[in-house]
């Protein structure tokens, strides 16, 4: 069994509440309660376009209209994972380069499980921006009509494996195995789908199919697959290496070996249009603590980013990772502010094959300017937004 409680308590930071799939928001000290139902189903990922474009319509004016105020924002409200994959936000909140660029403006953080669950809070007003995998983004987007938010920065690339029992060797005995994934619709979720689909197998929404998906909080996980009740996992670190080195499980699929040169985007930068529209400068210096932690990652040295990132999961989590898992985990993973753009049409692509999005356009869901301001380079948006 890990040594690492199941159940994460907030951290130190008495502006933070973890939120996972399933669960109530705790109440955090001198905040007020956030009530956020995180239960997602394919009615909210793929049916519910209107009711969610009508949540979004109401927080998040047209693109093109005038802002009514530009000045810097009172507080900024914003969501992480307790993930290594989300290294560039677990640096800059406990360092403090975020919070130093934001100067007077208050930084109030949320801890989630999952995209889509992040994603309900962000439309719903409940955080202004968020560290995100890609897959719910493009949904939010595509749902909205282009509404919702906008891709300021990319953050990690890599650090997603299916592991399963020893004893599956290939996809073909896979066959009836029950699999988890963080939550319905996540980024590994629909990756794990489409790979399915891609390997003949048909996975419905509701976990049935030829092989049972059961989107589970990634704790749960770990000790499903340690009582024998679950034959994998499609996860993201530090979950993939715990699996694997505290649990007996072996790699069935490294995603960066699905993808070009084994670049794919695990953990990108979103925020709130309507914000952005009113706080540019405001996002502008989240944008700046987030350069100076991806900066800070590919300087530092690796006993550094495992003592710095194992410090804060001690905080959100109770106790820090073991050694060995976090050096598994680190090994996976490239911090970048780029997005990699040209990987979102297959992302696209996935989503659509997953039965969790449908076909769209998404040009428009890049805005990189400000990034692009700040770090004095050009990063493109592949001709999906503005760079």
């Amino acid at each position: 069994m890990s040594n690492t409680p199941e159940s994460p308590k907030p951290g130190s930071d008495s502006g933070t509440t973890r939120i996972v799939a399933g669960q109530t928001p705790a109440k955090p000290k001198r905040r007020r309660t956030l009530e956020i139902g995180l239960a997602v189903g394919l009615v909210l990922l793929i049916g519910a376009g209107a009711a969610v474009a009508s949540v979004v319509s109401n927080n998040n004016n047209s693109q093109a209209a005038p802002a009514a105020n530009t000045s810097p924002a009172a507080e900024l409200k914003l969501g992480y994972f307790s993930n290594v994959t989300h290294g560039p936000a677990l640096v800059g909140t406990s360092k403090g380069f975020i919070a130093k660029e934001l100067g007077d403006t208050k930084l109030s953080t949320q801890i989630f499980n999952a995209g889509p669950a992040a994603i309900e809070a962000l439309n719903a007003g409940a955080i202004d921006a968020t560290y995100i995998g890609p897959n719910p983004a493009i949904n939010s987007f595509v749902k909205s009509n282009g509404e919702s938010i906008s891709i300021i920065a990319g953050a990690a690339s890599g650090g997603a494996q299916l592991v399963v029992k020893p004893e599956i060797n290939s996809a073909a005995d896979l066959k009836g195995k029950v699999l988890a994934s963080p939550q319905l619709g996540g980024t590994q979720d629909v990756a794990l789908r489409a790979w399915l689909g891609h390997q003949g197998y048909k996975t419905n929404p509701d976990g049935s199919g030829d092989v049972n998906i059961n989107p589970t909080e990634n704790a749960q996980t770990l000790k499903l697959f340690q009582d024998g009740k679950l034959d994998g996992a499609w996860l993201p670190e530090p979950w993939a290496s715990r699996l694997v080195l505290e649990a007996g499980a072996k790699v069935l699929v490294d995603e960066k070996d699905l993808w070009d040169k084994g670049d794919f985007t695990t953990t990108i930068l979103i925020v709130n249009k309507k914000f952005a529209a009113e706080h540019p400068e405001t996002v502008k210096a989240l944008l700046k603590g987030h350069v100076e932690s991806v900066n800070w990652l590919n300087s530092a040295s690796a006993a550094d980013k495992a003592s710095t990132i194992n410090a804060v999961l001690k905080d959100t989590a109770g106790k820090p990772l073991p050694a060995n898992v976090i050096d598994r985990a680190l090994q996976n993973i490239k911090f970048t502010t780029d997005p990699l753009a040209g990987t979102y049409k297959k992302l696209l692509q996935d989503g659509v094959d997953a039965g969790t999005t449908k076909t769209a356009d998404i040009n428009g869901i890049f805005d990189l300017r400000a990034l692009n301001e700040v770090e004095g380079k050009k990063t493109s948006a592949a001709g999906l937004g503005q760079d």
